[in-house]
């Protein structure tokens, strides 16, 4: 869109507001909202906030940075007020030079994206969003309780889940996603809903934004959603999987006419599970995040692949044809879409540039008894990985991961100060 078409839009649509929306470095949507009459202002990149914003309070920041809206990406959210309507832009985030600031998450993917394009490359990705709805107490404070007992793929009157999640892609669909399917995951409350192919960053974008409205139109039934990994025990935890086609030239270099793997397709596997180590801070980011990975419910935890419907970290889906995608199972719900998809590509690049080779089946090593490696069991251990990775500082940079890594440090020592209700269980009256 062009700013022209977009002063107009307003106009038609009676749009009184419109939010200014970036993540900050940990994935929490930010916003400011401006009236109508600003937008001109808006427009010609003219924004100013304080940069604290952008680390999420862990770090102050005496520099002023800039917002830049994404024209494109200029839509009327339909779950607010349809007279004095309230639209937004997602925005990138420049430094007072007018350059491109390197701690925004939405800049690190786009940096990745242009030096794949300068290879040749484009990536397009299809998102697998897992989350829950749980219900709220009187005073609107969430609980981790459904009445539920649906299970998955079933249906009404099971699932209770049904018309909030029918609301949902409704609403998508009015903003121009492009839904693939919805349904009921495994464990009571659990709901998934899932993308068509899209470019990286539209894809990206589209998570970010999903994750906002899905929240707003749960409220509206006195629902909670929550994209906790894993917000209880004995159940399955919410994942995000990330189904990514790499395309050159026009053409889908995974595509194979035979039952043959393509060796870019082996290639790129091989630099994903390499790295897969280095990438977990970043796609399981929370120390809740390895409560998911740890406790099974087809949360891989073994760096392995296939092609067959088993737990491992990765899947090629070559009956697709010119559709074959790498299947990327192991990012959770929490994990910020920008940085999972620059991480994942970039770890791919790597594997099809050094010709890694992602080595045998995870059924093949099974039968082989073979002791296959694991990802970290705690968000400490990925940090310590991630640090190890020299490919991980070179995507995201050394400022970004010593701040990004430090937060994560003050995250876990948290936790370990942290008194639980299990340990009060268990201790309290054996001690």
């Amino acid at each position: 869109m062009t700013k022209k078409e977009i002063l107009e839009l307003v106009g038609q649509e009676d749009v009184e507001f419109i939010r200014l929306q970036f993540t900050d470095m940990f994935g929490n949507l930010k916003n400011v909202a401006v009236t109508a009459n600003q937008l001109s202002r808006v427009l010609e990149n003219k924004y100013v906030f304080e940069g604290s914003a952008l680390f999420d309070g862990f770090k102050s920041s005496e520099e002023d940075l800039y917002l830049y809206p994404d024209l494109d990406s200029f839509v009327v959210l339909p779950w607010r007020p349809q007279q004095g309507k309230v639209a937004r832009l997602l925005c990138d985030i420049h430094c007072e030079d007018g350059t491109p600031c390197n701690l925004s998450p939405r800049v690190i993917l786009k940096n990745v994206l242009d030096k794949a394009k300068e290879k040749g490359y484009e990536f397009y990705v299809d998102p697998e969003c897992e989350f829950f709805l749980f219900h709220a107490d009187e005073d609107a404070i969430p609980t981790t309780l459904t009445h539920e007992v649906a299970g998955y793929m079933s249906v009404g009157p099971l699932d209770l889940g049904e018309n909030p999640r029918r609301d949902m892609v409704l609403t998508l669909e009015q903003m121009g996603f492009q839904v693939e399917s919805s349904h009921h995951e495994s464990a009571p409350g659990q709901q998934e809903i899932d993308f068509r192919e899209a470019e990286a960053l539209i894809s990206a974008d589209s998570v970010v934004t999903f994750r906002s409205a899905v929240r707003s139109i749960a409220r509206r039934f006195g629902l909670h959603a929550t994209f906790m990994p894993k917000p209880k025990k004995g159940v399955a935890g919410s994942g995000m999987h990330m189904n990514i086609s790499v395309y050159k030239d026009g053409r889908n270099i995974f595509n194979s006419n035979n039952k043959d793997i393509r060796d870019e397709a082996n290639w790129f596997m091989g630099g994903l599970m390499t790295h897969a180590k280095g990438m977990c801070a970043i796609t399981n980011p929370l120390v809740n995040s390895y409560k998911r990975i740890n406790t099974g419910f087809d949360a891989p935890k073994e760096i392995s692949w296939t092609q067959k419907n088993e737990n491992a970290l990765l899947r090629l889906h070559t009956r697709l044809g010119e559709d074959t995608k790498v299947e990327i199972r192991f990012p959770d719900s929490a994990a910020n879409p920008y940085l999972a998809t620059a991480v994942c590509i970039a770890a791919g690049l790597d594997g099809i540039e050094k010709h890694i080779s992602a080595g045998k089946t995870y059924r093949e090593l099974k039968e082989e008894g073979t002791v296959i490696s694991r990802l970290p069991e705690t968000l400490r251990e990925a940090i310590n990985e991630i640090k190890k990775d020299t490919l991980m500082e070179e995507t995201l940079g050394k400022e970004f991961l010593s701040v990004y890594t430090d937060a994560k440090k003050v995250e876990w020592k948290e936790y370990l100060e942290e008194v639980t209700d299990w340990e009060v269980r268990k201790y309290l009256n054996r001690v």
